[in-house]
């Protein structure tokens, strides 16, 4: 009687094991989601996994030009700060964005890239998670209130041209310089 116990046991497990196979066998596959070797973020996250040990820390950089929209005339300058750990799942790459008064080239030899960064003030900030367009699930996209706090924003078009641009025209050139010194 025992042994019919067990066998009993053993089969009933069997045809469980057996079921559950078949339904995982059954069951559509997710896709995997394919992202371009184009992707500006994608190259962005191979080159400093492959050159940078996966990690970048305080990366200060000037970006672009833009005219002061409460002072015409007055021209003011982007400073990136860029931090990236690989190890990170939440805020994997930062992208913090400060605006400073256009500082003129006694400036540029009296200070540091990450001085002008302090003297700046605050205009958006970009956190983003895998690689892919700006705006997928986690991302995040915060920008400064007109009392000059940054609050959360939506992110629009606008919003992913910008980051595009910041990655592609200046962070990426700059970094794969600094690469291949």
């Amino acid at each position: 009687m025992e042994k019919v116990g067990k066998r009993l046991f053993l089969s009933i497990l069997g045809v469980v094991i057996l079921c559950g196979a078949a339904a995982a066998v059954a069951r559509p596959k997710d896709k995997e989601k394919t992202v371009s070797p184009d992707d500006p973020t994608y190259r962005l996250f191979r080159l400093l996994d492959n050159f940078y040990g996966g990690r970048l820390t305080d990366f200060y950089l000037l970006a672009d030009t833009y005219t002061d929209p409460d002072q015409p005339g007055q021209t003011l300058q982007h400073v990136l700060r860029v931090n990236y750990d690989k190890k990170r799942f939440f805020g994997r790459l930062q992208i913090d964005v400060r605006a400073v008064m256009q500082p003129t080239a006694a400036q540029l030899k009296e200070y540091s890239v990450e001085q002008l960064y302090g003297f700046g003030s605050d205009v958006a900030k970009f956190e983003k998670i895998n690689a892919g367009p700006f705006g997928q699930t986690g991302d995040v996209y915060v920008e400064a209130n007109s009392a000059g706090a940054l609050a959360s924003a939506p992110i629009t078009d606008e919003v992913r041209t910008q980051y595009t641009n910041l990655i592609t025209r200046y962070i990426l050139p700059a970094l794969e310089k600094t690469a291949g010194a």
